[in-house]
């Protein structure tokens, strides 16, 4: 089976940007899940950095089924359309009666590639200006913002991906493999979401003041009572990256059930400029929007 078209000119989404973003703020885009992505770009599961925990989790045989499952549930949700549905049926009638036993990539953990199933027919399949929409700008952004939750329950992530001044494209991706898409139309707008999401209790209260710190200090848990105290009794940790050509800050946050703690590292491996505080939430939106600003607008 053929990929579909997604790398698309943007000026094609002219209207349905215009639409979405007319009111500003955000704006709920669509939900795929790690196996449908896999199905609409297949190439995105080793070139794009947001994650697809499910698929990491299933066996080659495990795999054969659940993309089948997809594709029937994209034609079913109208986001894909397939010219020729008749043999599409076909088709998928008969990856449903195979095991996969005979595919020697079943026994492996990679599986198969989603790009032949099913297989045995060249379908003629067009996905919807949404889809594309989501598809195009979470491949196209030459600047992106990677942030990992950590809870009790696990890990969980949030990409922003940085195409302009007032076009933000933000991706939550749950531990189930369900990726969220949503517009924004300002680095105030997309930071709000990322606040919320390594702060999820709204504990960050007020600013304290600046503590400098070492990698040593950091190495050696030497950090001082206070940092030390929120580290060890976090409830909520936030690992924040800016992915760029230059290797951009490291944002970590440490959210307690009484305050939010954030320890600023200004270039990787750098020997100075470690910054660590109680921050309040005005303070930590501003952080994430000033990571997250096009550069040519800082």
């Amino acid at each position: 089976m053929k990929s579909p078209e997604i790398d698309m000119d943007l000026q094609e989404f002219r209207g349905i940007l215009a639409e979405a973003l007319s009111e500003g703020g955000t704006q709920p885009l669509l939900r795929l899940t790690d196996e449908e992505i896999a199905i609409l770009d297949p190439d995105s599961l080793t070139e794009c950095v947001a994650p697809t925990p499910r698929i990491s989790a299933l066996s080659g045989q495990e795999r054969e089924w659940v993309y089948a499952t997809a594709l029937r549930s994209l034609v079913s949700r109208e986001a894909v359309e397939i010219a020729n549905i008749d043999e599409l049926d076909a088709v998928l009638r008969a990856a449903f009666g195979n095991s996969g036993a005979d595919d020697p990539n079943s026994a492996s953990g990679d599986g198969p590639d989603p790009r032949s199933i099913p297989s045995g027919v060249d379908l003629d399949m067009r996905i919807t200006p949404e889809v594309s929409l989501a598809l195009t700008l979470r491949r196209t952004a030459a600047r992106a913002l990677a942030v990992e939750q950590h809870t009790s329950s696990g890990v969980t992530h949030m990409l922003v991906y940085i195409h302009a001044e007032d076009l933000y494209l933000v991706e939550r991706v749950t531990g189930g493999g369900l990726h969220m898409f949503t517009l924004a139309s300002s680095a105030k707008d997309a930071a709000k979401m990322v606040q919320l999401f390594i702060d999820p209790f709204e504990v960050a209260d007020k600013d304290g003041r600046v503590q400098q710190i070492t990698p040593e200090q950091i190495g050696e848990d030497n950090v001082g009572r206070p940092l030390g105290e929120a580290i060890n009794n976090a409830l909520v940790v936030g690992q924040t990256v800016l992915l760029a050509d230059a290797p951009g800050p490291l944002l970590t946050t440490y959210a307690t059930d009484r305050a939010l703690w954030t320890v600023y590292v200004e270039k990787p491996n750098a020997p100075t400029g470690i910054e660590a505080r109680p921050v309040s939430r005005t303070t930590l939106r501003a952080m994430i929007a000033k990571l997250i600003t096009p550069a040519t607008q800082s």
